[in-house]
């Protein structure tokens, strides 16, 4: 098998690249990266010295970064989704939503998550405080700008929706959004339903007791 992805399935980041993978049913091996396999974190660090995950191998090519991963299964194992428009123009308007739900809505669910996990005395209220702030923004931002689409950048299924559905599914954990912002729930109840995010979903499920700040009992 030429792609080997080392990950962990209830990372938000992993699971955004899942997600490309079972969109297209591009076959893989997993490396999963966990206590229990010490060699493929050996083997994971060696490729990537920062230990950032995920990262794909394909063929002797490493490949970081969950969005330019999923460019490159684009454009070289495609399928019959296809996750970035051929047209520049709409390909501009999806890696633009795919930014936004990675720097506001997962950087600031993250913050408080992290901020989570820290002993007591190292804690940042202030910045946890900032952080919700930050992700009432975007909810409010997103809930206008899903008002009159199916999916994130339109009415195709795409790289930005990857990034939607892990972001939306722990920030929804962490800092619950306001009923209120019905076009952005609606939304997030359509990524849960896509099979392919389901199946990131289900496979992530034995991990929930590692999430600091107790996993909710739904989704």
């Amino acid at each position: 098998m030429s792609l080997k992805l080392y990950a962990h399935p209830f990372s938000s980041y992993c699971q955004k690249v899942l997600i490309a993978l079972y969109e297209n049913g591009v076959p893989f091996e997993w490396r999963v990266l966990s206590s229990e396999q010490p060699q493929h974190y050996a083997e994971f660090a060696a490729m990537w010295p920062f230990q950032r995950f995920p990262l794909l191998v394909d063929g002797d090519t490493p490949i970081m970064e969950s969005t330019i991963i999923i460019e490159h299964l684009a454009l070289h194992h495609p399928g019959p989704v296809s996750l970035l428009p051929a047209n520049p123009r709409d390909a501009l308007e999806v890696r633009f939503m795919d930014r936004c739900f990675d720097l506001y809505v997962f950087a600031p669910q993250q913050k408080i998550v992290s901020d989570a996990l820290r002993a007591e005395a190292d804690r940042d209220a202030h910045g946890v405080r900032e952080a919700r702030k930050a992700l009432e923004t975007a909810y409010a931002w997103l809930d206008k700008t899903m008002a009159d689409r199916e999916w994130a950048a339109g009415d195709s299924f795409s790289l930005a929706d990857c990034s939607a559905a892990p972001a939306l599914f722990y920030a929804d954990w962490t800092h619950r959004i306001d009923p209120a912002f019905g076009h952005l729930l609606a939304y997030r109840k359509r990524l849960l339903a896509r099979p392919s995010f389901a199946r990131a979903v289900d496979e992530a499920r034995p991990y929930r007791p590692l999430f600091p700040l107790g996993a909710p009992d739904r989704d």
